[in-house]
């Protein structure tokens, strides 16, 4: 087996295990897995707004879930644990939720685009996006944006920084794919510039600093030519003009 087709068969394998434990907690108010792999087996974190759902009594629903992984996608020893999710409108998983449960009741798919944006840029995000595609309002299928803030798009940012979520909803004229990207607030961008709106007090030491500056003598500056031509006072002008005189007297005396 190759190293691509290993690498593509455990994102396969992801997005599956993914997919059913969507399907299984969507009461649970379900907000994204990690799986890690690790020497004792595999680690797996589930995110839900509600965490005693997926535990269950006495944690009989995740020792089923366990027993689940294990058999129908192959996780060596998986071993389950539960986060809340502390704020749920950072999360594009329960937002993108959110949309496609809407969208189920029968909102319009604008109405329910700029109140779950609002939602997510009430609660402090920096940017958020949510698209819509499918046939919106014609047989012919198309998308639309709602986006507000600030939301980069290429770069390492991009890649680093944003929650993405992408999830499909099955309606009467067709399948429509909601798309959500969301900026949480504590992300230090490298082109975010920071304004102090203070000058911030000088202290002690770096007053003593300067002052050790200031006492330090200044390295004397090399004399040009033309300082030392500018520097020469009128006596030693004469001076040179008659010793030239008298040399161009000789030369002619010696010439003749």
């Amino acid at each position: 087996m190759s190293v691509v087709k290993h690498f593509v068969g455990e994102s396969v394998k992801k997005s599956e295990i993914d997919e059913f434990l969507r399907n299984e907690f969507e009461r649970a108010g379900y907000g994204g897995v990690d799986i890690t792999k690790t020497p004792l087996g595999t680690h797996v974190v589930i995110y839900a707004m509600r965490p005693g759902l997926i535990i269950g009594r006495g944690g009989e629903t995740i020792r089923d879930l366990s027993r689940v992984l294990e058999e129908k996608f192959q996780l060596s020893n998986p071993q389950i644990s539960v986060a809340e999710i502390e704020v749920p409108e950072f999360n594009s998983y329960v937002i993108a939720a959110r949309v496609t449960s809407a969208l189920k009741r029968g909102v319009h798919f604008r109405r329910a685009a700029f109140w779950a944006l609002n939602q997510v840029m009430e609660a402090g995000a920096l940017g958020a996006e949510i698209i819509i595609s499918g046939k919106l309002r014609t047989d012919r299928a198309r998308h639309e944006k709602f986006q507000a803030g600030y939301l980069p798009k290429s770069g390492d940012p991009a890649m680093k920084y944003i929650r993405k979520a992408e999830l499909p909803v099955q309606l009467k004229p067709g399948i429509m794919g909601v798309k959500v990207r969301i900026v949480p607030p504590n992300v230090d961008f490298p082109d975010r510039m920071q304004v102090f709106k203070e000058i911030p007090e000088v202290t002690e030491e770096a007053e003593k600093v300067t002052e050790e500056v200031e006492a330090k003598p200044k390295p004397k500056k090399r004399e040009t030519k033309e300082a030392k031509e500018t520097a020469q006072t009128p006596e030693t002008k004469e001076m040179k003009e008659t010793e030239e005189t008298e040399e161009t007297l000789k030369t002619a005396e010696a010439k003749e």
